[in-house]
């Protein structure tokens, strides 16, 4: 059995761990009193303020790109060093925040691009008439 960090433990209480790594945990806590112990422990020390710098680091999400920056991913305009760090952030660390809000990005791009389609469509149709033909 694996055995897991303090930083994977307060990382499941945040749902935020890898959720194969969440799945070995929870089987690994049904089976150990002191792994279950041990989460309790950090629980109570993340609930009595008693924080690390990684802790914080974790909680604010200070490594995570903002949503604008996400967006400007979706559309290749960053610089090659920033698409490489998003792309490391998002696949590499597993970072299930930004992939989630990623995916929205997406998702709202899809759909306001086939929202967009028959609003084109009607404009052209009521400006046909307004339109010159060359004879």
């Amino acid at each position: 059995m694996n055995p897991f960090t303090d930083a994977e433990l307060a990382a499941f209480i945040d749902e935020a761990l890898p959720p194969d790594r969440s799945s070995e945990l929870e089987t690994a806590l049904r089976a150990d009193e002191s792994l279950r112990r041990r989460l309790i422990e950090v629980q109570g020390r993340d609930s009595a303020g008693l924080h690390t710098i990684g802790a914080i680091w974790r909680t604010d999400r200070l490594s995570c790109p903002d949503r604008e920056e996400l967006g400007q991913y979706l559309l290749n305009i960053l610089s090659p060093g920033q698409t490489d760090y998003i792309r490391f952030h998002i696949e590499t660390i597993g970072c299930r925040y930004c992939a989630a809000n990623l995916e929205d990005l997406r998702a709202s791009t899809a759909q306001s691009a086939s929202a967009s389609a028959p609003r084109r469509q009607k404009y052209f149709q009521t400006s046909a008439g307004y339109l010159r033909r060359s004879e």
